[in-house]
């Protein structure tokens, strides 16, 4: 994660207090609306402290008074509520082959969306034009009125290590040696930029957004031209020692098999993901010669189609494919116990057809007890998911740190 921070103002500001103004926030920001005594209750403050940090904290625009609360025998209380339209964020995707921008606002909910095709394992320097140029355009198609983000959350198909958040692993895109994209999108929108894995920013999304809220330990699969996962503990994002945590499309299934981009043989990543898949489609046509996909566009979307209408070709290749996640999902299971399996990514949509055989496939490599206590689900966020977590990353970030918030100071 790499931030720029704003210049000390004369702004409303955190002040001495600035713990207890991040709590209160914070709280705000998950009642929705929430008077000044429930505040003072769940800090454990007297209702003047807290009085006086509201006071503090109306002037920044992030939280107003909504109206009056339901009386208990006395005065009704006036309610304090978070303006989720007080800024935007923009969350930038990018894919193997993509680049998404979304742009939200602080609750998460997408404003506008752009996204194009590019060739961005090649292109470093197109990819950051192309990040620009959309998140422009986001900003132009809500009018002169929408504020200048309060950040840009991207996230990038590679590992991130915290201690060198400009590096992208070279191994994995060679061609971006050295480039410094979150300092173009930096110096463009003269903004804080926060960078994340892609598949880490899928499972901050699921637990804001999606399936994992509620759930503090869980496992976020991303399978779409490769395979990663964002493993959460405790409420929080595992990166690791170097930030490389979470990489199972590099767990080898088969010591024998095809060799990976990484140097190993057999790697999860070979069987599974876009350029896999389409192989194993292009080996077993013959097979099939009756099949949909004998003569249509070689694509991962044109497979999802086949499947989703009962293709024998595209089941039998969807259903090798959720085998081969189940071996390494079974390993993760078995090791860390999750609370539940969440399947993010192209693939996702496929439902049951990727669930059962996957399902299957797990339970016959897995301790029972582990097993029981994981639900293993296909995200609901769609294809929007990794864009909307990196903007989620930079409201997570600012929800910790309110002088991240534009019109924050911490005087």
């Amino acid at each position: 994660m790499t931030t720029v921070r704003r210049a000390k103002s004369s702004r409303p500001g955190v002040g001495r207090e600035g713990g207890l103004a991040t709590e209160v926030l914070g709280f705000v920001w998950r009642r929705k609306a929430v008077s000044r005594a429930e505040i003072a209750r769940h800090t454990g403050r007297s209702r003047s402290t807290i009085s006086e940090v509201v006071g503090r904290l109306l002037p920044t625009g992030l939280i107003e008074e909504v109206g009056s609360g339901e009386s208990r025998g006395g005065r009704r209380p006036i309610l304090i509520g978070f303006r989720d339209r007080a800024s935007v964020i923009l969350g930038v995707d990018i894919g193997a082959a993509h680049v998404s921008v979304a742009l939200t606002d602080l609750r998460g909910r997408i404003l506008e969306w752009r996204e194009e095709d590019h060739p961005v394992r090649s292109d470093p320097q197109g990819t950051a034009d192309l990040a620009v140029r959309l998140g422009e355009a986001c900003l132009a198609a809500r009018g002169n009125g929408v504020p200048t983000p309060m950040g840009i959350g991207v996230a990038v198909p590679s590992p991130v290590d915290p201690g060198s958040p400009y590096r992208i692993l070279e191994r994995i895109l060679p061609a971006w040696h050295a480039f410094d994209l979150l300092g173009e999108l930096r110096d463009h929108f003269q903004v804080p930029v926060f960078v994340d894995n892609d598949a880490n920013l899928g499972a901050l999304a699921e637990h804001h957004w999606g399936k994992a809220v509620g759930i503090d330990d869980f496992a976020y699969l991303k399978v779409a031209t490769g395979i990663g996962a964002g493993l959460m503990i405790g409420g929080e994002i595992y990166r690791g020692a170097t930030g490389v945590a979470g990489e199972i499309g590099h767990v080898a299934i088969d010591p024998r098999g095809p060799e990976c981009v990484c140097g190993n043989r057999g790697c999860l990543a070979t069987f599974v993901g876009t350029a896999p898949l389409l192989s194993r489609i292009r080996a077993l046509l013959p097979q099939f010669p009756q099949s949909v996909l004998n003569g249509a566009a070689a694509d991962i979307r044109a497979l999802e189609d086949a499947a989703l209408a009962d293709d024998p070709l595209a089941l039998k290749v969807v259903d090798e494919a959720a085998r081969n996640l189940g071996i390494v999902i079974a390993g993760v299971l078995n090791l860390m116990n999750p609370g539940s399996v969440i399947v993010g990514g192209s693939l996702a949509r496929l439902g049951d057809r990727l669930l059962v055989p996957l399902s299957e496939a797990v339970a016959s490599r897995t301790l029972v007890a582990s097993a029981a206590a994981s639900r293993i689900r296909t995200s609901e966020l769609g294809p929007r998911a990794t864009a909307l977590g990196a903007a989620t990353h930079v409201l997570a970030a600012a929800l910790a740190d309110p002088r991240l918030f534009p019109g924050v100071s911490a005087s």
